[in-house]
C-alpha cells in the first residue's frame, strides 16, 4: 500500500475527535500527526493513545506547521468560523464539524475565504454517510420519487441533551437542538431532495420543558438543568422552498413523545412515490391497476462507521482533487433555514431567506 501523503491536524481532541480518529486511520490518502486543545492534560492523554507527539495548545501553531495538509475542527461551535478561516488562510484544507457556523454570515465568510485559498472546505454532516442514506439516495436519483413536493423531518429526544456549557450555553453553542440535531436531519432531508433553494420559514424556538421543576437529562440524570441553560430544548418550522416545495421540521431535547433515547425520521412525498427514512420504505400507487405497493432497501452489508467514513471521503477528494463531498454552499442552505427559524421567532412571522452574501 502507498504511504498516505496527506497530514491531519485535529483542534479538538475531545468528544467527536474520536469518532473521526477511526477515519483517518483508515485513510489510505490521510494520517494524523497534530493534535490541539486548549486542555493540555486531555492533549497529553490522547497524542500518548495514538503515538502523537506534535501536540499544540494554541492552534495558531498547528497552523504554522508546514507539514499539516488537512485540518479537522472539532471544537464548540462559536469557534468554528475563525478557526476554519485561520486555517484556510494558512493554506490548509478544512473539514469542520456540524453545524459549519452558527450563523449564515459566518458561513458566507468561511466561502470567502475558501475562494481565497483555493482550498477544500466540507462540512462533517454524517447522516449523509449512512449506508442506507447513500442507498436512498441513489434511489431516488433514478427518478423513483418524481417531483419531490414535499417533506417531514424530525430528530426528537425525550430527555436527552449534554448538560455542558459547550451545548446549552448560547455563548458557546449558537443555539439548542435547532443547530445541535436540527442540522442533521435537516441537512439529510435536503440532500435527499436535490438541496432545493429555500424561499422562505415560518417557525418557533422556546424552551417550555428546560425551565420545569426537577428537569434532567436521561444521559446525566443526577444532573438538573443548570441555571446556565439560555438555548431553546424545542422548535418547528415550516418551510417554502423553489419549485413550491415544502417541507416540515421538528427538534427537541426533552419532548414527552414516545422515543426512550431518539426519535430522528424523515418523509418525502412525490409524484410518482414517497420514501421514508431511515427503513428505506418506498411507497408507489400502480394507478393502472389501481394497486398500493411498498418496497424497501435491504443493505445485504452497510459499510464504514459514517463519523469515520466522511473523513476517509474528504481525504479521498484531497488527494483525488475532486469537489467537497459536503459543499459549503449546501451548508448554507441549511444555516440559513436555522437561522430563519430563530429571526421568525423573535419577529413573530414568516421570514424571508437570502443566500446572497
Amino acid at each position: 500500500m502507498t504511504p498516505p501523503t496527506l497530514n491531519v491536524g485535529i483542534i479538538g481532541v475531545g468528544g467527536i475527535a474520536r469518532t473521526h480518529m477511526p477515519g483517518w486511520e483508515a485513510s489510505e490518502h490521510a494520517q494524523v500527526i497534530a493534535g490541539c486543545d486548549v486542555n493540555p492534560q486531555a492533549l497529553a492523554r490522547w497524542g500518548q493513545a495514538h503515538s502523537i507527539s506534535r501536540l499544540y495548545t494554541d492552534p495558531r501553531d498547528l497552523f504554522r506547521d508546514p507539514d499539516i495538509h488537512i485540518v479537522d475542527i472539532c471544537t464548540p461551535n462559536m469557534s468554528h468560523a475563525s478557526l476554519a478561516i485561520a486555517g484556510l488562510e494558512a493554506g490548509k484544507h478544512v473539514l469542520c464539524e456540524k453545524p459549519l457556523a452558527p450563523t449564515p454570515q459566518e458561513i458566507h465568510q468561511m466561502i470567502q475565504a475558501r475562494d481565497r485559498a483555493g482550498k477544500l472546505l466540507m462540512t462533517a454532516q454524517h447522516f449523509r454517510f449512512k449506508g442506507v442514506s447513500q442507498a436512498m439516495r441513489r434511489e431516488i436519483e433514478t427518478g423513483a420519487l418524481g417531483h419531490v413536493y414535499h417533506a417531514r423531518a424530525w430528530q426528537l429526544r425525550r430527555s436527552g441533551f449534554i448538560p455542558t456549557p459547550t451545548f446549552i450555553e448560547r455563548r458557546h453553542s449558537g443555539g439548542g437542538p435547532t443547530i445541535d440535531i436540527g442540522v442533521h436531519v435537516l441537512d439529510l432531508a435536503l440532500w435527499l431532495m436535490g438541496n432545493p433553494r429555500p424561499v422562505a420559514v415560518s417557525g418557533t424556538a422556546k424552551a417550555p420543558l428546560a425551565r420545569h421543576p426537577g428537569a434532567f437529562s436521561s444521559w446525566r440524570p443526577e444532573t438538573e438543568v443548570p441555571p446556565s441553560f439560555d438555548v431553546e430544548d424545542f422548535a418547528a418550522a415550516f418551510v417554502r422552498l423553489e419549485n413550491d416545495t415544502t417541507l416540515i421540521l421538528e427538534v427537541s431535547w426533552l419532548l414527552h413523545h414516545d422515543a426512550l433515547e431518539e426519535d430522528a425520521q424523515i418523509w418525502l412525498y412525490g409524484t410518482e412515490g414517497g420514501c421514508h427514512w431511515p427503513s428505506a420504505r418506498f411507497i408507489h400507487t400502480d394507478y393502472r391497476t389501481k394497486q398500493l405497493y411498498d418496497k424497501e432497501l435491504r443493505l445485504i452489508q452497510d459499510g464504514m462507521e459514517p463519523h469515520a467514513l466522511e473523513c476517509v471521503e474528504f481525504a479521498r477528494a484531497v488527494a483525488e482533487g475532486g469537489p467537497s463531498p459536503v459543499p459549503p454552499e449546501q451548508s448554507l442552505q441549511v444555516m440559513a433555514i436555522l437561522d430563519g427559524i430563530y429571526r421568525s421567532q423573535q419577529e413573530g412571522r414568516e421570514v424571508p431567506i437570502e443566500l446572497c452574501a
